[in-house]
């Protein structure tokens, strides 16, 4: 007796992709699900977002994401993701810098980075060499070297996109009010001793 599997209803706003089906193959029973159509709007467009975008945190954050999928676009196809970018720009800055000097200037968990360096090891980008008896420090190999460069020009034409959306000045401006905005919060951190 065969199992009926259930198929997974589509996520809101997606709709099921039509299968092809060929003559003697056995069919995946995982669907295939696509975006909506561009005169179609998504959800988020649909839904009211009460307060939200008058707070700072939620603004930020969709910027934050049509930032990280505009570089994602750009430089997947050289397979780098923001983080380990922005991880082999540190390196390469800094280079014999200790791993959790590295992390801490990142902002990013210690056992989350251990994994990205472990990735980014196996990937022939980066090498640990021993700091200490307890630490590595961290280095680029030539082709970390090369493919940091590579993700930099992608980077730079991103930003000069960037400048086109936000007009003359704006990119230096948002820049600046994120600065501050960033060291005034770490210094209201640092006095109530968090």
């Amino acid at each position: 007796m065969r199992a009926i599997q259930k198929t997974p209803r589509p996520a809101a706003g997606l709709k099921p992709k039509p299968r092809r089906s060929v003559p003697g193959k056995a069919q995946k029973v995982t669907p295939i699900f696509q975006a909506p159509p561009d005169d179609e709007p998504d959800i988020s467009s649909r839904l009211a977002l009460g307060p939200l975008p008058e707070y700072l945190g939620y603004p930020l954050r969709r910027a934050q994401i049509a930032v990280f999928e505009d570089f994602m676009q750009a430089a997947g196809r050289v397979g780098l993701r923001p983080g380990q970018f922005s991880t082999l720009v540190v390196i390469g800055a800094n280079p014999g810098s200790k791993q959790t000097d590295v992390a801490a200037a990142l902002g990013i968990q210690g056992t989350n980075f251990v994994a990205m360096i472990n990735l980014l090891e196996e990937r022939g980008l980066v090498e640990r060499r021993a700091f200490d008896r307890r630490s590595y420090a961290l280095h680029l190999t030539m082709a970390g070297q090369k493919l940091m460069e590579t993700g930099v020009a992608l980077q730079e034409a991103q930003e000069a996109s960037y400048e086109e959306i936000l007009g003359p000045g704006g990119r230096q401006v948002l820049l600046g009010l994120l600065a501050r905005l960033t060291a005034g919060l770490e210094a209201r951190k640092a006095a109530r001793g968090w």
